[in-house]
């Protein structure tokens, strides 16, 4: 541009320029209007500049460098501006490479440096909320990218912080929300607050609508038989459902795989892409059934006819349960080992210590189902059963000798062979014993000799015992101790009710309460004591029920019994016992039992002197030969005296002497032989 004309210049021009003053002044016009455009041309020139860099305005600028301090950006400005870096998210600093242009705000024209001052932050929220306005007024949805994870949901970069709320970020519940952070997301406005600056944001609602549409054009296209891809959306312990194009279909377990599973999850996770088969589509109620496993053949189908009942095949543990183990024995057949059929002896009840899952068995099929596609198969049966060789070996009757593997509160087990046991029962350890528990006289791992009792192999049942080994002492019971016999035994346990007496024999009796004593007794520790021996007399004999009475009152009563060829009791005795009923009116109670008790003592020792009636009724009726203590029991009533041997049976509280506690009837005495009756005195009975 040519230097502006001076008045000196005009001066030092005039001298040279031979000119009217009036062309002169025609000069000086036009240099003053060439002047006046070169000036408006400077200044609109300048006015534009200014323009453009305003404080506040929008510009574009160039990234020219990248460092530590932050992002410098050429805006064409006499100086490069700076912007921190905090302005840019980390997603931003990698999007954005050296020479990219961005666009900034002019937060100053000049620092203190003489550099310009540039807001990127400034100039994205500006454009961003232009953006979020004009799409929230015209309900379009918002892209944008999760920064971070805050109370309650996530923080959603649109060009501006936007909160999207917990419950609004997918269609179903989420429990992992960091999942989200940095990724794009596509959500609907709910609300804004530019006065706040505040924005609400949420996905699921445009999922929502988003899905709508795609399962209007599902419903229109699907149909039964079609292969399709979808997406595994939630899985449940009966199948998985699968998003395939706005609608889902529900893919049972039992339409996964030929062969068995446990879980869905073991063939198919969330988010996971399938294809899957229409197997039935009802559209009226928007109900889809998938299927995986009917995109191949059936393998039951082509089973080969190496799978018959009978054979020995190989196969892999696929999964162990609580009742039996499942061989895969090709791809897509599976066979069942139940737990009953891992062993013949050993019983299993955790399998999981005895195999493994892909351990690799031998089995044996027991049938093959193909219809229902079920195959049985054992593992035992590979081997000979040992109970039938048991039940081959034995008969009942036989003796053999064992350890006892396992002792419990009803017998013994007996280890007979490896495997097999042998119950011998509490009942069946002793033939007179009362065993209260089987520890009290064996331990585990003693040997001993059984007989076997019987033999079940169906069952898996052998009874034994040990009392066998012997004969039963109750078989010649009768013989051995006849009704009236005195038994000398040991007190070997008292009970409330009485007490029982071991006897050499091995056998033990019942000594009721009744029969300790004449009188009446509390306790029968008050008359004999565990561990005493003492002298009895039998008293019953039941070889049928096992049981033996004894009686220690029968012993002690020393009554006389009549005998024949015994001698007459004195006739002071029989005098003073044939006035006591006539005498009992006048004198007292006391009186009367002194009397018979000095008559009684006279008695003993003398033989007894018959009268001549008592001879003549002796001549007519002999007295019978037996005991005089059996003829004792047999005068007293059964139901007042009970000595069955019954350990359940409390002691009854009535008195046991019932004859002796009624008053005596004022009959006089006939001459009959000397009874045990007639030595009981009128003035204890009246007491």
């Amino acid at each position: 541009m040519a230097d502006k004309p001076t008045e000196q210049t005009i001066e030092k021009k005039k001298p040279s320029l031979n000119i009217s003053p009036m062309l002169n002044i025609e000069l000086i016009e036009e240099v003053f209007e060439a002047e006046n455009a070169e000036s408006a041309e400077l200044t609109s020139l300048y006015e534009g500049a200014t323009d453009k860099f305003i404080v506040g305005k929008i510009i574009e600028g160039m990234i020219a460098q990248k460092d530590g301090n932050g992002v410098l950006v050429d805006i064409e400005y006499k100086s490069n501006g700076l912007i921190p870096l905090y302005e840019f998210s980390s997603h931003e600093l990698n999007k954005f490479p050296i020479g990219c242009t961005i666009e900034v705000v002019i937060d100053r024209l000049e620092d203190e440096a003489g550099s310009v001052v540039l807001s990127y932050q400034k100039a994205k929220s500006i454009k961003a909320w232009e953006k979020i306005s004009t799409l929230a007024k015209d309900d379009e949805p918002v892209r944008g990218i999760v920064t971070h994870k805050v109370k309650g949901g996530l923080s959603v970069d649109v060009g501006i912080p936007a909160f999207l709320p917990g419950s609004q970020v997918d269609i179903s519940r989420v429990n992992n929300f960091d999942q989200f952070v940095g990724q794009e997301v596509i959500c609907k406005i709910l609300k804004i607050n530019k006065k706040r600056g505040n924005v609400i944001i949420s996905r699921r609602k445009y999922l929502e609508e988003q899905r709508q549409v795609d399962k209007k054009q599902a419903l229109d296209t699907i149909t039964e038989g079609q292969v399709v891809e979808g997406i595994v959306k939630n899985i449940t312990n009966y199948g998985a459902f699968v998003d395939i194009g706005g609608i889902d279909g529900l893919l049972h377990i039992t339409d996964m795989s030929w062969g068995r599973i446990g879980h869905p999850s073991e063939l198919v996770k969330i988010a996971d892409t399938i294809t899957v088969k229409v197997l039935s589509f009802d559209k009226d109620h928007e109900k889809i059934s998938l299927g995986m496993k009917q995109l191949t053949e059936n393998p039951w189908e082509q089973i080969g006819t190496q799978y018959v009942a009978g054979a020995s095949i190989k196969g892999t543990i696929s999964s162990i349960t609580d009742y039996g183990l499942f061989v895969e024995v090709e791809k897509g057949i599976e066979g069942l080992v139940h737990i009953s059929e891992i062993s013949w002896t050993e019983r299993v009840t955790n399998l999981a210590r005895h195999f493994r899952v892909s351990q690799e068995i031998e089995a044996l099929v027991v049938s093959v189902d193909k219809n229902n596609r079920r195959m049985s198969l054992s593992i035992k049966q590979l081997a000979e059963d040992p109970w039938q060789t048991i039940a081959g070996k034995y008969k009942a009757g036989d003796k053999i000798s064992g350890e006892i593997s396992n002792i419990t509160d009803f017998g013994l087990f007996v280890r007979l062979a490896d495997g097999i046991d042998g119950l011998v029962h509490i009942s069946d350890l002793s033939w007179t014993d009362h065993v209260t528990h089987p520890s009290e006289r064996f331990k585990k791992g003693d040997v001993v000799e059984v007989v076997i009792l019987s033999i079940d192999a169906d069952n898996r049942k052998i009874s034994l015992g040990t009392k066998q080994l012997n004969d039963d002492p109750w078989e010649h019971v009768a013989d051995q101790y006849p009704i009236g016999k005195k038994v000398e035994g040991i007190v070997s346990k008292i009970t409330n009710f009485g007490a029982f007496i071991k006897l050499d024999s091995g056998i033990e009796g019942l000594v009721h309460i009744s029969e300790l004593s004449e009188k009446e007794i509390e306790k029968v520790e008050d008359i004999l004591q565990v561990g005493q021996k003492q002298e009895f007399k039998v008293i019953k004999v039941s070889k049928e029920d096992r049981k033996l009475g004894l009686s220690l009152r029968a012993l002690n009563d020393k009554t006389p019994v009549a005998k024949p060829g015994a001698k007459a009791a004195p006739k002071k005795a029989a005098k003073a016992k044939e006035q006591a009923p006539s005498t009992s009116s006048l004198k007292g109670s006391l009186q009367q039992a002194l009397a018979t008790h000095m008559a009684d003592d006279e008695t003993e020792g003398k033989p007894a002197e018959k009268k001549p009636a008592e001879k003549k009724a002796a001549k007519e009726k002999p007295v019978e030969e037996k005991p005089a203590e059996e003829k004792v029991v047999e005068d007293k009533p059964a139901e007042d005296k009970p000595t069955e041997a019954v350990e359940d049976k409390p002691a009854e509280d009535k008195p046991t002497e019932a004859v002796e506690d009624k008053p005596a009837e004022d009959k006089p005495t006939e001459d009959k032989p000397t009874e045990a009756a007639e030595d009981k005195p009128a003035d204890k009975e009246e007491e």
